[in-house]
């Protein structure tokens, strides 16, 4: 289900509030057209006492189903490389783990690396992401959101 969001609007979306910000906007050319380059930023915000999370087990997966929600931009053109939306996701949990191997000159040694544990939404928890959307000139983004849980 798509719900029609605008500047500084938030939305409340399956116990989540999102909210969708213009942060500035500038007048570009590009190939003798004129557009409207947007930066925008979208907040979500946990407002259920539901927590979400995924964890991982100890083989490889493909993880997928971290997205909480995506903001699409109907009129963005995605020109020059620019975003036609923006998906909030869940936040990783890093965990170090050390392990033990031989370096280049033979000598065994112990080493640290960062590796996901689980993804996490917490109720209260906050995720933001920003984008730059390009629009047909003197339109506005047209924005909607989607839930994805």
């Amino acid at each position: 289900m798509h719900k029609k969001i605008s500047d500084g609007q938030t939305l409340e979306v399956n116990g989540m509030a999102v909210t969708f910000t213009i942060l500035n906007k500038e007048s570009i050319e590009s190939g003798g057209k004129s557009y409207d380059r947007y930066k925008v930023s979208a907040t979500i915000k946990n407002t259920s006492d539901k927590a979400y999370n995924i964890r991982l087990s100890a083989f490889p997966q493909i993880v997928s189903g971290i997205g909480l929600v995506e903001l699409d931009c109907i009129n963005a053109t995605g020109a020059r490389l620019t975003s036609k939306k923006i998906e909030l996701k869940m936040k990783a949990q890093m965990i170090n783990v050390t392990y033990s191997a031989y370096d280049k000159s033979g000598k065994f040694v112990n080493s640290t690396i960062p590796v996901t544990g689980s993804y996490y939404f917490d109720p209260g928890d906050t995720i933001s992401d920003d984008a730059i959307f390009i629009v047909p000139q003197g339109e506005k983004p047209d924005v909607s959101v989607r839930s994805m849980k």
